[in-house]
């Protein structure tokens, strides 16, 4: 185990073979007991998909193996010498989406997932831009199924080409992009150097992964934790449960919760079932605050100091990307926005201009509408309370995911916020 951790996304069209690749992952660093893998094997030689075992590692319900579609999978975790990887993606599952800008997914760096024999496809198109919004680091290109091309150079080499094109029109900093050749399926170039690729001579992908740069620790920032659940326990009295996203908090801080607008002092604070004098960025922490009783607050709020407190939005400008809407977004359209932990509507009151994506210049000021593909300045007026930051102070509060119809249609970061 190494003491550094990364949230790592693994991104890129459904068919691209993410699903192998993080199978393969898992596989080569140990993560998987190798009698799993077998079982898995065995069952996709019965079902005639045999080769499929590394998917398989991910796929957890029968029905989705009779479908041969990963639907759904639970964090996945992995270690290199560097770091301890937590995977944060569903590989195929739109709502990947919403797990990534809300909450204790928030990836530090990506994987792209391009397969050769397909190149870049609308879905590679949508994850580089929402990578970018998000703020994503450093992306690792994996030019997947070279197998599949017979491992030829000149193909590789147009992929590298359209990808790199497609983050120049985002404005994704190529020269934090690597691209590597590899088969998730056949195992090139992930944890060994492949002879199939004798003409390529970068590192191979756990390499990479070891060389991405650490993320900074959010410690200097203000205290913010978002709140998950809200328990009594005996003998204690009312536990609010989260994670901290910023800052640290110590016993005998003042805090204050938002929006519920109530405040104390911090008694305990408790993690793996012990007392902790304090607790800091990505602990999970159950905490008991003088004075305050179980129907004060609830999930969705967020604490911080008394002399900091989270900001509460009246109303909030921020840029959306749309990724999937049926027909047009006008002003009026009240969505679900997931932000943190909280799940409330809203209602983009303007669109106040439209961006062009390849050059981030204003293409059009007051838009009528925005579709599918389109990025936006909006204004935004939540329905009901929502402690919001701007993406530019506090990151980890500042995105949010913006759903309707059962899927994400739309995900954005937050420019300001015009407070209560």
């Amino acid at each position: 185990m190494s003491d550094q951790h990364q949230n790592l996304a693994i991104i890129g069209h459904v068919d691209h073979g993410k699903s192998t690749l993080v199978g393969r992952l898992l596989y080569e660093t140990g993560s998987v007991p190798e009698h799993v893998i077998e079982q898995h094997r065995e069952e996709a030689e019965e079902k005639g998909k045999g080769g499929f075992e590394f998917a398989y590692v991910m796929d957890n319900l029968a029905e989705e193996r009779e479908r041969g579609v990963t639907i759904d999978i639970a964090h996945q975790e992995f270690s290199t010498d560097e770091y301890d990887f937590t995977i944060v993606d569903c590989p195929g599952h739109r709502d990947f989406v919403k797990n990534m800008i809300t909450g204790a997914s928030q990836a530090d760096n990506a994987v792209l997932v391009v397969a050769a024999d397909d190149g870049v496809a609308p879905q590679t198109q949508e994850h580089v831009f929402l990578a970018r919004t998000l703020g994503i680091d450093e992306l690792i290109i994996g030019v997947n199924k070279m197998d599949v091309v017979d491992y030829k150079e000149s193909t590789y080499d147009d992929v590298v080409e359209e990808v790199t094109q497609l983050l120049k029109q985002v404005q994704f900093n190529t020269a934090d992009a690597s691209f590597i050749p590899i088969s998730a399926f056949e195992g090139d170039n992930i944890a060994e150097s492949s002879e199939n690729t004798d003409w390529y001579d970068g590192e191979i992908l756990l390499e990479s992964l070891n060389d991405l740069p650490e993320p900074e620790p959010p410690t200097d920032a203000s205290l913010r934790l978002p709140i998950q659940d809200v328990y009594t326990i005996s003998g204690i009295g009312t536990v609010p449960v989260g994670r901290i996203e910023t800052g640290i908090m110590n016993t005998g801080d003042d805090v204050v919760f938002q929006p519920s607008d109530v405040g104390g002092e911090v008694k305990t604070i408790e993690m793996h079932h012990e007392e902790v004098p304090k607790a800091e960025p990505g602990d999970n922490v159950g905490f008991n605050v003088r004075g305050i009783g179980k129907d004060d607050i609830r999930r969705g709020d967020v604490c911080g100091p008394a002399d900091n407190p989270p900001k509460v939005a009246e109303t909030f400008q921020a840029q959306v990307v749309v990724m999937q809407h049926p027909s047009v977004i006008t002003a009026g359209y009240t969505p679900v926005f997931h932000a943190h932990t909280a799940q409330v509507a809203c209602t983009i009151e303007s669109i106040d201009k439209k961006m062009d994506p390849s050059s981030g210049e204003v293409a059009e000021e007051d838009p009528d509408f925005i579709q599918s593909g389109d990025a936006a300045v909006v204004t935004i007026r939540p329905q009901k309370p929502l402690s919001i930051e701007p993406s530019s102070e506090i990151p980890e509060l500042g995105s949010f995911a913006i759903r309707d119809m059962g899927q994400t249609i739309a995900a954005g970061k937050v420019l300001d916020v015009n407070e209560k």
